[in-house]
């Protein structure tokens, strides 16, 4: 789910160190990834995506604080979580052979990426800067209305291909 309203805040950061971020990837919340191949993704797997997402209603939340996963990751963490949790599950449940992350987390925790840096030191770093460069700006509000389909092109380009309205 791309959320705009947090690119200003840390878009400066994403473009330094969020690898996504300098190949097209807005700030956004993942709802599942990976996904299909782009080549797989027709009209039938877009229709059951549209369907899915009409069951689950449009909510609020608030981007809250600064986090971090303890070796890479620096993140917003978004508020309420449970919406984004649902919307994970509900595509997972419909595509089994495709867990979250590839099935590498034990648990699946809504976030906007910030940082994603290989360096646990540069990290705990940059995680302090984040925090105090946001402080005066969070929470962030923002809405969810829909859940935007990205996808990789043959570049390595990321782009919205479509977009599933909730409710």
């Amino acid at each position: 789910m791309v959320v705009p309203e947090a690119e200003g805040l840390v878009g400066r950061w994403r473009q330094h160190w969020d690898p996504s971020a300098a190949v097209g990837v807005p700030a956004h919340v993942t709802v599942l990834y990976p996904w299909l191949d782009p080549a797989a993704i027709d009209a039938a797997a877009r229709d059951e995506l549209a369907v899915l997402f009409s069951r689950h209603q449009p909510f609020d939340f608030e981007l809250t604080e600064v986090r971090r996963f303890v070796s890479e990751v620096v993140y917003l963490a978004p508020d309420p979580a449970a919406p984004f949790g649902a919307l994970t599950a509900a595509v997972a449940t419909r595509w089994p052979d495709h867990p979250p992350y590839g099935g590498v987390h034990d648990e699946v925790i809504p976030h906007l990426t910030v940082v994603q840096q290989n360096d646990p030191t540069r990290v705990e770093a940059l995680a302090a800067e984040v925090a105090v460069g946001t402080e005066m700006a969070l929470p962030i509000a923002a809405r969810c209305d829909d859940v935007a389909l990205l996808v990789q092109d043959e570049t390595g380009w990321w782009r919205e291909e479509a977009r599933f309205p909730l409710g």
